[in-house]
């Protein structure tokens, strides 16, 4: 009989756990599910996670610090640090299906570590060349770059253009890059 890898068997578990939360939630997320796509059995999710609650916050912050680790805030350049949110979103759209899922479900949990944010906001006070607060400022850099994943696709076709033409999602990175811009210099309009 093959030795167990408790490392892995836990990696896969959290890896599994994201996928299934995005897609339903924590509601409607159910660990037979895991554990069945992870490759293992209920016991061992109980027994490195203890329960659903737990799993699912574990899961919120491996995608959240990933996230985190992944984009790092740019002071020196915020306008494009919002465009490479936009990619990273566009890339890894299981991350903002867990936070949206977690913001209505699990609210105690939806938020990254503080100290990711106390960094974040101490990075952009320190480029100190915002008209704005540094939450505020990052609040506004989150949603424009969110945005266009969380729009109805009806008003994305308003305009008789196909949402998923690589032109198109192209064209609004580059919308949310240059809102961004001038929110920093707003002299340049």
């Amino acid at each position: 009989m093959p030795s167990r890898d408790a490392q892995t068997t836990k990696a896969h578990i959290l890896r599994a756990a994201l996928e299934d939360f995005a897609e339903h939630g924590y509601a409607g997320g159910r660990i037979e599910r895991i554990a069945k796509t992870a490759g293992t059995n209920v016991r061992m999710i109980y027994a490195y996670y203890g329960n659903k609650d737990k799993l699912f916050d574990a899961a919120f912050t491996q995608a959240i610090t990933s996230m985190a680790a992944a984009v790092p805030p740019r002071p020196e350049d915020l306008a494009a640090w919002a465009g490479d949110l936009f990619d990273y979103h566009s890339r890894e759209p299981t991350t903002l299906r867990i936070s949206m899922w977690a913001q209505l479900e699990r609210p105690q949990t939806a938020s990254e570590p503080m100290e990711n944010y106390l960094a974040k906001t101490t990075a952009v006070r320190a480029a100190g060349s915002a008209p704005l607060t540094a939450v505020d400022l990052l609040v506004l850099i989150y949603a424009m770059s969110q945005a266009w994943y969380l729009t109805p696709v009806g008003l994305l076709q308003a305009d008789g253009q196909a949402p998923d033409d690589p032109r198109r999602i192209a064209a609004h990175r580059q919308a949310v890059v240059t809102a961004v811009t001038r929110i920093l210099r707003p002299e340049t309009d």
